[in-house]
């Protein structure tokens, strides 16, 4: 039991950690809307999480494809799965961020992020009124 319990919470631990890491850049982007050259960046959660979950909810660290290879301790694990965001009207200086996007994408996130703590909460609160025989 105790198990299982420790694997539904390592999912929703992996998928929160992915959630804030994606409020991190999607914040940046709209902190940089008027800086000059600023390429905006995302996270596409679907592929990230299972990515993620793929690599056994261990450390998500570089591949190494050669015997010369080192795997990298200090690299932050989650900027693998940022991406550049595609830019929907070009601005003159070259900044690709649109605020309307960003905008949208910072508040479904953040309704996402909630939802994952309240099924969380559910979860926990269904396992303690089992073990107290309620």
């Amino acid at each position: 039991m105790k198990a299982r319990l420790d694997q539904e919470l390592a999912f929703h631990q992996t998928a929160l950690n992915l959630r804030a890491y994606r409020q991190e850049l999607l914040a940046s982007n709209i902190a940089n809307a008027d800086t000059p050259n600023f390429k905006a960046r995302d996270v596409n959660f679907g592929q990230a999480l299972t990515s993620a979950l793929g690599n056994r909810l261990g450390p998500l660290a570089l591949a190494t494809t050669a015997a010369g290879h080192q795997a990298s301790a200090t690299a932050q694990p989650l900027d693998r799965f940022a991406l550049f965001r595609t830019q929907v009207q070009p601005n003159v200086d070259g900044n690709t961020v649109d605020m309307d996007v960003e905008r949208a994408a910072f508040a479904e996130n953040a309704l996402h992020y909630e939802a994952s703590l309240t099924f969380i909460n559910g979860l926990l609160s269904g396992m303690q009124r089992a073990i107290s025989g309620q």
